[in-house]
């Protein structure tokens, strides 16, 4: 079982860093891929800085856990995604936004898996 979770630990990990790499070299489609317009100017900025470093940190976050077995890295990544569910649902609640149900789900998951690891593949 701890190999099936390490595995999809270091796919999850990997695929962030993939996604926060992406906001540097294809912002557009790393918007498009997100229900996004890509924004000009200063919000441009906001979008490539906030976004790439939310997906590359977390990413790295989680390898880290992966390769030194210290649950705080998990714990890290688990904390911004779980915060990310709900301020979508916030969104819709408050501001009128879209219910992105799929997002929020795979925020959740990820959120369950990342603690999972945090209690089943950190060192003692």
């Amino acid at each position: 079982m701890n190999m099936v979770l390490r595995g999809l630990i270091l796919l999850t990990g990997f695929l962030f860093l993939v996604m926060g790499v992406r906001w540097l070299v294809d912002p557009a489609g790393a918007a498009g891929d997100m229900g996004m317009p890509l924004l000009e100017g200063l919000g441009l900025s906001s979008q490539i800085g906030d976004l790439g470093a939310f997906f590359f940190c977390g990413g790295a976050m989680v390898l880290l856990g992966a390769l030194t077995g210290n649950r705080v890295w998990f714990q890290a990544p688990a904390l911004l995604l779980a915060t990310t569910a709900v301020f979508r649902g916030l969104a819709w609640a408050v501001h009128g936004a879209t219910l992105a149900v799929p997002q929020i789900a795979v925020e959740v998951v990820l959120t369950a898996l990342l603690l999972a690891a945090a209690t089943r593949l950190s060192r003692k």
